[in-house]
């Protein structure tokens, strides 16, 4: 039950009272007098953000800007800091050198920067050395400088592809891996321990990084590409995050020509005004550099999200068409093109992604690994040489940076694309090429967002109390309730489906969205004596996706 308006008023005083911004203050001060005012609507703002608080985990903390502690501000970034700051102490409270340091990176959104220093002014006071990135950045450099420096934890002020209201704080440790359990809620508890924000010591804003640390993880990533063919037709978006002059620099130290770069999207602009949704899976996302892309007669169309730690890829097809390339699709093309190149070492992906990696491995001798969602998984598995998720996410470097990384994964794809021209073929033949040897491996989602979380619970209770005996004519063969855990992977809210014909449907709530999400995946043997077997193999496929999204959804009551 929510408490009532008097006990929310009374915490929006006391808010008042300890927060530093005026901007914030201003915000809730008028919320307040359209409260006592009579204003209903102001009411249930002010119950959204005072009824509950952000909760850190393994995704840190990610939120609406705003006043409040169901928000992201200035009060709930110095609480993080100091709980952190606390944490780490109580780590390893006798260390020294550089594991007494923490390196803070942050983008282009509202607040990021002011945010970073914050934090760093926290870690100094604490006994850190606070090294602050020296300016906006992909978030795959600050993964790289934690490694690189040696540093203790890292932290990245960025909320991603999340709309432009949403800030966020993802954490690192030493390795430059992101967070998981029990960290996440040993850094919560320290967290919540934070008495009055007034009260936490603040000291210097941190050193200031050179440039230098920008350019060698601009070397290194150029340093991963071949001698192979340069030749390519590039149309490129960084989807207004801070992810372009990186890019352009990485293709252009690695040989290639500039691509052409979607001009309304170039420059970093945190209220994203061209795209309603600043991620590269969303509708109408691409619109404006397809348009370019045929325009200019390109090879390929390469984009980053705003922290450019995902990468989306679009091909060009014979009859001039663009087809975008799921990220499964992408995450086998540079598998493919990895073990081409010799890679050896464990190839990993996450329980929701396709099967078609392990078979990719299993072919070329290599360990192979699925993982609970998401890289904070994926970037501790032992002896990982590459990695992917199925949300565009890519780890083609792990000795560099040991997280999805954008930029990195650009450059190969591009080398792979420049490969395959080269030879007059495209990254299309080279799927059908994959398709044929190992069977047409489709993937799909369905993806539910709710207003009301409860919506989210009641239909996972439906699924565990009622599963399914088919899907989509596929019989279920097993049912695993991943809340249960196993030798293999940590306990996790979610219901895997094992069909026949090696299909498989896993049902989870999303870590960072108020989404239900459904993901599904068929394998369907690619008929060899006939021109246009992946292509009947495809059609077959959709049919297949689409009467098992349908029949989840209605087992899920969605």
């Amino acid at each position: 039950m929510s408490p009532d308006v008097d006990v929310l008023l009374d915490r929006a005083h006391a808010w008042l009272d300890e927060d530093p911004d005026p901007h914030t203050r201003a915000e809730l001060e008028a919320v307040l007098t359209a409260v006592e005012g009579g204003d209903e609507a102001a009411r249930a703002d002010l119950a959204d953000r005072f009824d509950g608080t952000l909760e850190f985990g393994t995704a840190g903390l990610r939120g609406a800007l705003g006043a409040g502690p169901n928000r992201m501000n200035r009060v709930v970034v110095l609480r993080a800091a100091a709980g952190l700051a606390a944490y780490l102490n109580a780590q390893a409270p006798d260390t020294s050198g550089a594991h007494r340091s923490v390196v803070i990176g942050y983008d282009a959104r509202h607040n990021s920067d002011v945010f970073a220093r914050d934090t760093a002014e926290v870690m100094t006071a604490a006994g850190f050395t606070a090294w602050v990135m020296p300016r906006p950045l992909p978030t795959p450099m600050l993964a790289f400088a934690i490694r690189e420096l040696g540093c203790a934890a890292g932290v990245m002020v960025t909320a991603s592809h999340n709309p432009p209201q949403d800030n966020g704080y993802k954490v690192y440790l030493g390795d430059g891996s992101q967070i998981v359990p029990p960290a996440d809620a040993e850094i919560a508890a320290e967290i919540a321990a934070i008495g009055h924000v007034g009260d936490i010591p603040l000291g210097e804003p941190g050193t200031v990084l050179g440039e230098d640390i920008v350019d060698h993880y601009l070397d290194t990533v150029a340093g991963l590409a071949d001698d192979g063919p340069r030749e390519l037709s590039i149309v490129y978006t960084p989807l207004h995050g801070v992810g372009g002059a990186p890019t352009l620099q990485v293709l252009e130290l690695a040989g290639y020509d500039a691509p052409r770069v979607v001009a309304a999207q170039e420059e970093p602009d945190p209220d994203f005004p061209t795209v309603g949704f600043p991620n590269p899976e969303e509708k109408g996302a691409m619109d404006l550099a397809l348009a370019l892309a045929a325009e200019t007669h390109a090879d390929i169309v390469i984009a980053n999200d705003p922290d450019a730690d995902r990468c989306a890829a679009a091909v060009a097809l014979p009859d001039g068409a663009w087809r975008m390339l799921t990220g499964d699709e992408v995450g086998a093309l540079l598998a493919h093109h990895l073990i081409a190149r010799g890679a050896t070492g464990t190839f990993a992906t996450t329980i929701v992604s396709s099967t078609l990696l392990g078979k990719l491995a299993a072919a070329a001798g290599q360990p192979y690994q699925e993982t609970l969602t998401g890289f904070k998984w994926i970037g501790r598995v032992d002896g990982l040489r590459y990695g992917y998720e199925e949300a565009l996410g890519y780890c083609v470097d792990p000795a560099h940076v040991r997280d999805k990384d954008g930029i990195s994964a650009a450059l190969l794809l591009c080398e792979l694309a420049a490969k395959m021209k080269a030879e007059d073929r495209t990254l299309v033949d080279l799927l059908d090429d994959i398709a044929r040897e190992f069977g047409l491996h489709a993937t799909g989602q369905v993806s539910v967002r709710v207003d009301d979380l409860a919506l989210i619970t009641d239909a996972m209770a439906r699924l565990r109390a009622t599963p399914p005996t088919s899907l989509g004519g596929l019989e279920v063969l097993q049912v695993d309730d991943l809340a249960e855990g196993s030798p293999e992977l940590p306990p996790t809210d979610g219901l895997r489906y094992r069909l026949a014909d090696d299909g498989r449907v896993v049902v989870r709530p999303s870590g960072t969205e108020p989404k239900i999400k459904c993901y599904l995946e068929v394998v369907v043997p690619v008929e060899h004596d006939t021109d246009d077997g992946v292509a009947a193999a495809r059609i077959s496929a959709a049919g297949r996706l689409d009467a098992i999204g349908a029949d989840i959804r209605a087992a899920a009551g969605l």
